[in-house]
């Protein structure tokens, strides 16, 4: 991984050609910025849930090694996904960030976390527990595909998906 974070802008400058052929995506800017940590890029892994947040939970219970968790909620706008407690864990476990096609809550708890955060929104009810949803899954957030493995790099311009790590 780079020494220094990379910037999104300057990568798209500097990258012409992996646009071009759909190696470095850019997604929609729908998401908002939460959690202490604006800029953020790592590993993805993926994970496709609707309304249920048990799979999320168990995810950041793993060791991160610098990863960023990449939940399609389907956009949901009807309850969160995602709360303080296990963006704590995601903090404490080394995961680089998290971003969510859907909603988190306890915002407050969140920004205090030394960890990256995208969402859609925030929202004060929880999630279903029936544990239902698909790991390691190829995604569509944002209007952009996204594969377990691919890279992300996020900071406050926006959010890159590459299919391999970038250097400077």
């Amino acid at each position: 991984m780079a020494s220094f974070p990379l910037a999104t802008a300057e990568v798209c400058d500097a990258n012409a050609h992996l646009i071009q052929s759909g190696e470095l995506r850019a997604l929609h800017p729908v998401f908002q910025i939460y959690g202490r940590r604006q800029v953020f890029s790592g590993p993805i892994v993926t994970l496709k849930v609707f309304e249920d947040n048990v799979l999320v939970r168990e995810f950041l219970e793993e060791k991160g090694n610098g990863r960023v968790l990449v939940v399609d909620g389907g956009g949901s706008m009807r309850c969160a996904i995602l709360g303080g407690n296990p963006v704590q864990q995601a903090q404490n476990n080394g995961w680089a960030g998290i971003v969510v096609n859907g909603c988190i809550r306890d915002v407050d708890e969140i920004n205090g976390c030394d960890i990256g955060v995208r969402a859609l929104a925030s929202h004060p009810m929880k999630a279903n527990k029936k544990g239902t949803g698909e790991k390691l899954v190829p995604v569509n957030i944002a209007g952009t595909r996204i594969c377990d493995g691919e890279w992300l790099y996020a900071d406050t311009d926006g959010i890159l998906v590459s299919r391999t790590e970038l250097s400077v």
